[in-house]
Parts: C-alpha cells; structure tokens; sequence
C-alpha cells in the first residue's frame, strides 16, 4: 500500500501555494508534489492527454482526480474546515489564484480545469512515481 491514499499537484514555485502544501501535513493520508516535477507532468500527460496548469488532488483509492476549484474545496473538506469556508475557496478560485499568481510574479493563470474526472487506468499506473516524487522531497514542504 502507498504511503498516500491522494496526492496534491500545486504550483510549486509559488511561494504561497507551497505554504498552503505545508499546511496539507496535517492530512497525512495526502502527499503534495509540484506541477513542474517530471513525474506530475507524466502523469497530467497520461491523464488529460497533456499537462494543465492548475491544481489537482489525485485520489487514487476513490479513482478520481479533482480539478481546480474541486480540488481545492475537497481539500478545505479533508482538512476540516467549516462548509463556509469550502464554499468560498471553491467559489473563489480563479479570483484566488490570480491575485496569488501577481503576487508571486508568476505571470501565468491556471488553465480551466475544474471538476471531478475519473482516474484513468493510464495515469493510475503512474500514481506511485506521484507519492514517490511527493516523498522525497518533505522538506521542500
């Protein structure tokens, strides 16, 4: 069995996106890893037939994937936050990550990926290479 039931795929150049994939320890059943790690790119390639921008939580025990304001209002869930505030990431992502990505300088907007998918049986042969890239690296965390 994986160290992780879920894995998080976040911009990992951006510095508050890496403070939220901190805060993610205390969900230890959920690894992050960073969008630009070659094994996230595999996997998005595998999975979407290329690699979006945006942020995913791959699950692979509920063989799904969660897109965008999914992924992050599944994320406010599973770390025990109130509905409301579930709601208002979900609701707010765009406006969230674009203020986030000015910030930053990152000067790129997350492509429009919401929703849930289903995990396909491609990409999760590659979910191991995810919760293995997201383990060695909890000190970047």
């Amino acid at each position: 069995m994986s160290r992780y039931e879920a894995v998080l795929v976040y911009d990992g150049e951006c510095p508050y996106c890496s403070i939220a994939a901190r805060a993610l320890r205390k969900l230890d059943e959920v690894g992050a890893i960073s969008w630009y790690d070659d094994a996230a790119q595999a996997f998005l390639g595998r999975q979407f037939g290329e690699a979006p921008f945006a942020m995913f939580l791959v699950d692979r025990s509920e063989g799904r994937v969660y897109a965008g304001q999914s992924a992050a209002e599944e994320l406010a869930e599973r770390a025990g936050t109130p509905g409301i505030v579930s709601s208002l990431v979900r609701d707010n992502y765009e406006r969230i990550a674009g203020v986030v990505g000015a910030a930053s300088g990152r000067g790129r907007d997350p492509d429009d990926y919401h929703g849930t998918y289903d995990l396909t049986e491609d990409a999760a042969a590659l979910f191991d290479r995810l919760v293995d890239s997201a383990a060695e690296r909890p000190a970047a965390l």
